[in-house]
């Protein structure tokens, strides 16, 4: 009887800035092993064209503008035609005084997350903004407008599950949203 090595398939899925965030078929990075804006520490790791998804939660905000730019452009190359970025971060709409002071560039940040580190308080037309220049088209997912009112498309969280969301957030399970994120699918279409 012989054996047949089995080849270990390739990820397709991808957690940039992971932290704790592990789910089954994603592979988890952090920023010391992938850092999303050099396109040399990407092409290390994954064939240009050959990601489905890349999933980052409250990473966008960290980066500056050029930066996030360029993190988005490095995302587009990975990524196979139809694949997806689903990013999160603070929404620069949400309209509750705590939230905001919390998530302010500079600002004092959760006790486990400093918001110092914010470059970028994103609102829909910013984050879309920066996706589309690379050539995303965009879906919104969950966001505020520029009056502060929330709105929310389905999302399968298949495609990329958001802790910090509308949907499944603990500070929300009463039904009050709390804390939020702004949103978005960033899909390649060509």
């Amino acid at each position: 009887m012989s054996t047949v090595d089995t080849p270990t398939p390739i990820p397709t899925r991808v957690i940039v800035g992971a932290s704790s965030q592990d789910y089954p078929g994603w592979v988890q990075t952090q920023e010391d092993e992938l850092d999303i804006t050099r396109r040399e520490d990407w092409t290390t790791k994954y064939h240009p064209g050959s990601l489905t998804h890349i999933l980052a939660e409250h990473v966008w905000e960290h980066l500056t503008l050029i930066e996030a730019e360029l993190a988005a452009r490095n995302c587009f190359a990975m990524l196979a035609p139809g694949g997806r970025v689903r990013c999160a971060v603070p929404d620069g709409n949400f309209p509750d005084p705590d939230y905001q002071r919390t998530v302010q560039i500079g600002g004092p940040g959760p006790a486990d997350h400093p918001a110092a580190s914010h470059k970028v308080v994103y609102t829909l037309d910013t984050v879309s903004e920066v996706f589309a220049a690379a050539g995303f088209t965009i879906t919104p997912l969950e966001w505020c407008d520029d009056n502060g009112v929330f709105h929310a498309t389905e999302w399968d969280e298949l495609d990329g599950f958001i802790y910090r969301s509308a949907r499944f957030d603990h500070r929300n399970n009463d039904g009050v949203i709390r804390f939020a994120s702004l949103i978005i699918d960033a899909v390649k279409t060509d």
